[in-house]
């Protein structure tokens, strides 16, 4: 057993629901993780981004030395916005039909729970554990993860491998698991005019065609063809604005915003180049700006993609899928520290209305991950 009683779940997850910890707020989400975690032995240190313009971020790591294997957990405490018409009040868990109601129950305060009764179940010296806790992981990620990574590089706190929480099942419990995800980088285009009158267009220079014929090109363009774990790199026009409302107007400037999802072929500082390059070459003053949210990363198979795996397997009787789909996540930026996998609860329901968890997959979740965290141990 672990160093003290073991943690239900079920009940941890249901106190964390009940804080109202819709990004970046806490709520005391993290003050109940942060007695949890002490009462089976961990060291627990609460960390505050105050200058964050959306308000004070609040992140948390903790750490139980134990033996020569450090195994990381990674996850956030924030939420997104619950909206409306729910069943009962999404911050008040509910238990109907074998099923914890509230918001956050998949994505992802339950597999938090799991990760800590897992940890309470498991004596000290099997692994050295820790956990990786955000909650700037549904906003703009730039004060969460990122942040607790520049404080471990501070105190020289450097995983042997991750495991991340997110609800990476698709159907039932544990049938996937992602060993990588692609990159995301969001560009503006943008095309200064004249404006003038339609009647004279000598006297303008209209921006909408060069900024169509960049469009036709980029929409037209082939990056790659995919890879052995990824799917093709693609690049989707999200917007065009030219904020004209008079028909005898030629406007004075247009522009497109696009996405590229990217797989490891690439980096994202690449793809801004070359779409800025092929937009100048259309119009030499077209005007390109981008943002990196995150470089695409890969954990090949190896020691921990077997060892999850095993886990898995030790409990439901079936090997995950590895997948590198979906969105992003904040293992695009823990992936530089140590090899991650992502495994979490089923997703049908993140970010619904009533978004819930079967109970039984929260002791099973727990199973699995104490499976992942005495496989660690012995891999060490």
């Amino acid at each position: 057993m672990g160093d003290r009683m073991t943690p239900d779940p079920v009940d941890l997850a249901a106190r964390l629901l009940a804080c109202p910890s819709v990004t970046p707020a806490d709520a005391g989400a993290q003050a109940v993780l942060a007695d949890a975690l002490a009462a089976i032995g961990f060291t627990v240190h609460r960390l505050e981004e105050p200058d964050a313009p959306g308000g004070a971020v609040h992140n948390l790591f903790a750490i139980r030395q134990g033996g020569p294997r450090h195994l990381a957990f990674a996850g956030h405490t924030d939420v997104v916005p619950a909206g409306a018409g729910w069943r009962s009040d999404p911050f008040a868990p509910a238990l109907r039909d074998g099923r914890l109601f509230g918001r956050g129950a998949v994505d992802m305060k339950g597999a938090i729970a799991a990760f800590i009764a897992a940890a309470g179940a498991v004596p000290r010296q099997a692994a050295t554990l820790s956990l990786v806790i955000t909650g700037d992981e549904e906003g703009p990620a730039t004060h969460g993860t990122v942040a607790l990574m520049r404080w471990m590089a501070a105190q020289a706190i450097r995983p042997d491998m991750i495991l991340v929480g997110e609800p990476t099942s698709e159907a039932t419990l544990g049938d996937m698991i992602k060993i990588g995800r692609r990159g995301s980088v969001n560009m503006v285009v943008e095309i200064a005019g004249t404006q003038g009158h339609v009647a004279y267009p000598h006297l303008a220079a209209n921006p909408v065609p060069p900024l169509a014929r960049i469009v036709a090109r980029l929409s037209a363009l082939e990056l790659d063809r995919g890879t052995d774990w990824f799917q093709p790199t693609n690049l989707e026009v999200t917007d065009l604005h030219v904020g004209n409302p008079a028909h005898n107007l030629i406007p004075g400037r247009a522009s497109a915003r696009l996405n590229i999802r990217f797989n490891d072929l690439h980096r994202g500082a690449d793809l801004l180049a070359r779409v800025r390059e092929i937009a100048t070459a259309e119009h030499a003053a077209a005007e390109v700006h981008g943002t990196v949210s995150g470089e695409a990363f890969l954990t090949p198979p190896g020691p921990l993609v077997a060892l999850v795996e095993a886990a898995v397997a030790a409990e439901t009787g079936r090997a995950p899928v590895r997948s590198t789909g979906g969105g992003t996540s904040d293992a695009r930026f823990l992936s530089a520290l140590a090899p991650t996998v992502e495994l979490g609860l089923v997703n049908a329901t993140m970010h619904k209305v009533d978004e819930c968890v079967a109970v039984d997959d929260l002791h099973a979740l727990a199973r699995i991950y104490e499976g992942v965290i005495r496989r660690a141990g012995a891999a060490g």
